[in-house]
């Protein structure tokens, strides 16, 4: 092992100047309270945004400008895939995080997924709306079905992260319980008392088919063992309590959670570590086939037994978060070293040397690919050594190398882009980024990883600035521009000869507009920050009412004209963005119409003050209306709001456009849109913003949609004639849609023997018909759209055909509204026959069935 120093010190120099640093006055301070950086000049450097609201970004996140223009798009590349997946759930639960653009069958309500928490955390926490972060730090122990350990996640050192930055006691407070609730969780469900460790599987670290699982019969999800990863979250957590609880005032839960890290790092370092391989490495739980031996480390026994190799990036978290000992430093002398971790496009996930290394041409191995997951959690890591331990083995031009190699991974045909692991050689997605899926990926962390490594700026809980920039030194300027950190907002530039800035040479600090202080070189700093300002008293939190999640009827969305593979529940599932594929849009492509509207049905009377809409601009085909108009339902008519503001004045695209008035109470509300010529209009999200009180009144209006068997119109029974063992037919009649490959809500005529099959619908007595809607499914394998369907109404005691007006489209298409406009007839059932494309079957995410 090398020689290291403890943690907590630093060399006498370093201390010495940190003394200088908070005892002097600054030197050469400027006086300029004007913002470093022209937010929107910064913005627009960028050619390749899809999300072009240059509001949203200016009131939420830090700004940051490097000589590194690549570093610099994967930076504001990373805030707008934040965009992508900030998920609006439901009025009383506000706003999540997902993983994936869609929301998988394995996730938690509204799409969110445990695994990545944490590295979700350590970005958002920089937003300066906290609104979004105390809601999604709430979510995970208070929301039912959210999942907290489906996966092995950090969340009690990610509250703790957040608090680091924001300085918000009262979340603390809060979340204090969650953070321990969640730590017993773990220690009910994982914890091996008679080792002292924490064991499970790769797979639930979200590293399945690893080089130790693929030694088992279960090569995706076995091998069982106590891991570095989750061993060193418990560390973590653990040590967020104890500081929670101390800041709070119980002294006794933080010495005994204290106690509890303690033990867990002294095991991790006596059975985790091999000195013969420097290397922290998996140790196996029990026996496995092929002489593999419980207690034994990755290659000390079964198949590959002596063999030097064995190493994974996981080795390295242990330093993500201070875990080790001095002492243990060799480890990283592998990282920069082509022949184990170095890769033109790595870091690779395994040592190249390894008797299983293995680059998978598809999704999901952990046996060599990139995966962003666990590259941002090794340059966690490593800021972490160069910061806290004295050490030469890497230092920080291999951080900024490691650094550059991970911005320019995340490109893909020449734009910002990533998905869930990479080819380390070549940097091809190919494989591993999956339609409507794996697109735009949000499992791991950059945005942290400039603020804290390359800025330096180092998170502490006391009222002291801790600086320690990473950047080349041949770097004449960077800048961070209004941080919200403390209660401040805070700057830090560097500017060799002043000339960048206007605003003299060095180093700078400036809190609130006020130059703290200016050094002249780079190098580490410690500032006295000034008192912080008193907190703002209670806000009010508006809701959107107008979010559509949790199934049911209400909020109901409808238009006057719709695309058929653009229907409108794209606009109120709580998410936005504007490419074309994959799509979470409505449209009015192929829409007759000079003017169209789309509107919201709440079922009861809502207050609302605002609404957003998040207009589609194309480069053809479909760009913002010339003209709009917000309107409510009042004397069973439409009429405009009074009193409305507009920011912008007119409609744009690819940015929210928000329309505030004076409080109204409504049950309806819509837009009426006037299409530009030549073009159709579309919307990604509509939103309707009020003060209402949680929980919402429960709707009261009747239901329209004959087909939904779930509340007032519960007597409607289903039935099919066959239905896939791995769905439900009950989904397609939920009040749910969700089109894409790996949900599950649909039912599907999977495995059917049967060359046609239908779904059955029994209203209880007889009902007008005149309308049917069929959201088919389908994943292009074994479920495709049907050769044909028709519709058969029961008269006199038998199915005959209905008579079809219109169809539309008029071939049946998955992920599209297939509508079919019938001559309105009574009958007490009604059934959908479907035709299979065989050897392809039907799959059905929901069926509608309306009156007109």
């Amino acid at each position: 092992m090398t020689r290291t120093m403890n943690p907590e010190r630093r060399p006498l120099a370093v201390r010495t100047w940190i003394a200088l640093t908070l005892l002097l006055p600054a030197l050469a301070c400027f006086r300029n309270t004007a913002a470093v950086l022209d937010k929107v000049e910064v913005l627009e450097r960028q050619a390749w945004w899809d999300n072009r609201d240059w509001d949203w970004y200016s009131e939420h996140i830090p700004f940051f400008e490097s000589p590194d223009s690549e570093i610099d798009a994967t930076y504001y590349y990373r805030w707008e895939v934040i965009t992508k997946h900030l998920t609006y759930g439901s009025p009383e639960v506000g706003y999540v995080f997902t993983e994936f653009l869609d929301r998988p069958f394995w996730s938690g309500r509204y799409g969110a997924i445990s695994c990545p928490l944490g590295h979700q955390f350590y970005e958002i926490r920089w937003l300066k709306d906290r609104r979004i972060i105390d809601d999604f730090a709430r979510f995970w122990l208070s929301v039912p079905d959210a999942k907290p350990r489906t996966y092995s996640n950090w969340y009690g050192d990610a509250m703790w992260a957040v608090y680091q930055v924001t300085g918000d006691l009262q979340l603390v407070h809060d979340v204090l319980p969650f953070m321990e609730r969640q730590y017993e969780g773990w220690v009910e469900e994982r914890f091996d008392p008679e080792h002292g460790l924490f064991r499970w599987v790769g797979a639930w670290d979200g590293m399945e088919t690893n080089i130790n699982s693929r030694q088992t019969d279960d090569p995706f999800g076995g091998g069982e063992g106590y891991r570095p990863t989750l061993n060193s979250y418990m560390y973590a957590d653990a040590l967020a309590i104890s500081h929670a609880a101390s800041l709070l005032g119980d002294e006794v839960k933080a010495a005994d959670y204290a106690e509890r890290a303690a033990r867990l790092k002294r095991r991790v370092q006596e059975e985790l570590w091999d000195p013969a391989r420097e290397f922290f490495f998996h140790q196996f739980a029990r026996d496995e086939k092929d002489g593999i031996a419980a207690k034994t480390l990755t290659y000390q026994t079964g198949p590959h037994a002596g063999s030097p190799h064995g190493r994974e990036l996981l080795g390295y978290v242990p330093w993500q978060f201070n875990l080790p000992d001095p002492g243990y430093e060799a480890a990283w002398k592998f990282l920069m070293d082509p022949d184990f971790f170095f890769a033109p496009y790595g870091p690779t996930t395994v040592e190249r040397s390894d008797p299983l290394f293995f680059v998978s041409p598809r999704c999901c191995e952990w046996s060599g690919n990139q995966w962003p997951y666990a590259t941002s959690q090794t340059l966690v890591a490593m800021a972490n050594l160069l910061n806290n331990y004295r050490q030469d083995v890497v230092d920080k031009d291999d951080y900024f190398a490691l650094l550059r190699t991970y911005s320019l991974d995340q490109r893909l045909a020449g734009r910002p882009f990533i998905a869930e692991a990479a080819n380390p050689d070549n940097g091809s997605w190919d494989g591993h980024n999956t339609l409507y899926h794996s697109e735009h990926y949000f499992h791991s962390s950059y945005v942290d990883l400039i603020i804290t490594g390359l800025v330096g700026l180092r998170p502490r809980p006391d009222d002291t600035l801790e600086i320690n920039p990473l950047v080349p030194d041949d770097w004449e300027y960077f800048a961070l521009d209004d941080a919200a950190y403390h209660g401040h907002r805070l700057a830090i530039m560097w500017d060799r000869d002043g000339s960048r800035y206007g605003r003299g040479a060095g180093l700078s600090v400036v809190v609130d507009g006020e130059c703290l202080t200016t050094v002249p070189a780079v190098g580490r700093l410690l500032v006295a920050l000034p008192a912080r300002p008193p907190a703002s008293g209670e806000t009010a939190r508006p809701h959107n009412v107008a979010v559509h999640n949790d199934g049911g009827f209400y909020p109901h969305v409808s238009a006057s004209f719709s695309a058929p593979t653009t229907p409108p529940f794209y606009a109120t599932d709580g998410n936005y963005w504007y490419h074309r594929l994959p799509s979470n849009r409505w449209t009015t492509v192929g829409s007759p119409n000079e003017q169209d509207w789309i509107g919201v049905d709440f079922g009861a009377e809502r207050t609302v003050e605002a609404v957003r809409l998040y207009f589609l601009a194309d480069e053809e085909g479909i760009a913002p209306p010339m003209r709009y108009d917000v309107q409510m339902w009042r004397n069973e008519q439409w009429v405009t709001i009074p009193g409305q503001r507009r920011r912008p004045n007119r409609a744009v695209g690819r940015r929210a456009n928000v329309v505030g008035f004076p409080e109204i109470a409504t049950s309806r509300l819509r837009v009426q849109l006037t299409h530009l010529p030549g073009s159709a209009s579309g919307l990604t999200e509509l939103e309707a913003w009020g003060n209402a009180r949680l929980p919402l009144a429960e709707p009261m209006q009747p239901i329209a949609n004959l087909a939904l068997a779930v509340g007032p119109a519960g007597s409607a029974r289903v039935s099919a004639s066959f239905t896939s063992r791995f769905d439900s037919l009950a989904q397609a009649v939920d009040g749910q849609i969700a089109f894409t490959r790996y949900s599950r809500n649909r039912w599907t005529a999977f495995e059917s023997p049967n060359s046609t099959d239908w779904i059955e619908l029994d209203f209880g007595e007889p009902k007008l018909v005149g309308r049917l809607e069929v959201y088919l499914w389908g994943d292009d394998r074994g479920v495709k759209a049907p050769a044909d369907y028709f519709v058969e109404i029961w008269t006199d005691g038998g199915w005959t055909r209905a008579d079809v007006i219109d169809r539309m489209p008029a071939a049946p298409t998955t992920w599209a509204r297939n509508t079919v406009v019938m001559k309105p007839v009574t009958s007490r059932k009604m059934r959908v026959v479907f035709k299979h494309a065989l050897p392809a079957v039907t799959g059905v995410t929901e069926l509608e069935v309306w009156e007109q």
